[in-house]
């Protein structure tokens, strides 16, 4: 069953990144502890900003809010192919985050150019 609301999704994201994390600890390897941990943050970090956008002060600040997330998805998936890259993970133990990383960079890029396209429309009609 696919989420399709970005909140959720992004906190099931972080889920499955704390249970890679989990895997990780259990091979011991310094590397993969190390860029482990790097993934974490900022996996964990997407579903935060989003969460925090809900609230934003304006619209400015939640594309602000949002613009971080989708930075911090772009890590998240740098730190994944630099796992499956090094042999530190299999491919089929990323495979799966990498698509739904991919998948959560699109949704938020849709919803920072749909909330500015909303911002210039506004400020036209003012």
């Amino acid at each position: 069953m696919k989420i399709y609301d970005i909140k959720d999704r992004t906190f099931q994201y972080a889920l499955k990144a704390i249970e890679l994390y989990n895997k990780l600890q259990l091979q011991r390897k310094s590397a993969g502890l190390i860029i482990g941990k790097q993934y974490l943050r900022s996996a964990t970090s997407i579903g935060a900003n989003i969460q925090e956008a809900q609230s934003g002060e304006s619209k400015a600040d939640f594309i602000h809010k949002y613009s971080i997330a989708q930075k911090e998805a772009r890590e998240s998936l740098y730190w994944l192919r630099l796992l499956r890259a090094s042999k530190i993970l299999h491919t089929e133990d990323t495979e799966y985050l990498i698509k739904e990383t991919n998948e959560i960079i699109s949704v938020i890029t849709k919803i920072i150019v749909n909330t500015k396209k909303g911002l210039k429309n506004e400020k036209r009609k003012q």
